[in-house]
């Protein structure tokens, strides 16, 4: 059964009454359904996977990943080798990175249990010290794994997008960024759900 990010009345109300421009989106777009990976190891892996390629070849080596090997876990990825893993599209940088932070998992050095009982800030900083993970990859671990409900990553270009296209700007810095949206706070996730779905091909309207 597929989980989402979970908001309502509450979210978007308070979000509709900081922003004009928002309140339009959100009443255009409607519900905002994005799935959430409540296993952190599993999202992580396949985080790391899904850096620097397309979406289509992202699918395509998870579904082979999930053909070949079933639902990965940290003791099924040691046994597996190098080789193995790079079968299915895996660079070697990228297993390089995956069986790095798995042995750590496996050997009790990154208690990853204990990533959802962190504050965001902690979460983050307990994340970016695994090599591969930078603070992208952590802010959306805390958005589509633990979702957490105050997470608006800059890093992201495609909330950058979302942004510049709402406001009509031709460039964003983070002082502007932050300016736009740290207003949204607490529940910037759920603007980040607007945003993505603004800047999104399949978003077939424009707020004027």
């Amino acid at each position: 059964m597929i989980k989402y990010f979970e908001y309502g009345n509450t979210e978007t109300e308070y979000l509709k009454s900081k922003d004009e421009k928002m309140a339009q989106l959100i009443e255009k777009a409607g519900h905002i359904y994005r799935a959430v990976n409540p296993d952190l190891y599993r999202a992580l892996t396949d985080s790391i996977i899904g850096q620097q390629i397309s979406t289509a070849a992202h699918v395509t080596i998870r579904g082979r990943l999930r053909e070949k090997f079933g639902r990965l876990t940290p003791q099924k990825v040691m046994e597996l080798t190098d080789e193995e893993l790079k079968s299915v599209g895996i660079s070697y940088r990228k297993v390089s990175y995956i069986k790095g932070f798995t042995e750590k998992v496996v050997s009790g050095e990154f208690d990853i249990d204990s990533i959802y009982d962190m504050s965001d800030e902690e979460a983050i900083n307990a994340l970016v010290r695994l090599k591969g993970v930078g603070k992208w990859t952590a802010e959306m671990m805390l958005t589509f794994s633990l979702a957490r409900p105050d997470v608006l990553s800059y890093g992201d270009l495609a909330i950058r997008r979302g942004i510049m296209k709402l406001y009509g700007l031709e460039e964003l810095s983070e002082d502007t960024f932050h300016r736009l949206t740290d207003k949204f706070s607490p529940y910037r996730t759920t603007a980040a759900l607007y945003l993505w779905h603004y800047a999104g091909p399949d978003c077939n309207f424009v707020i004027e």
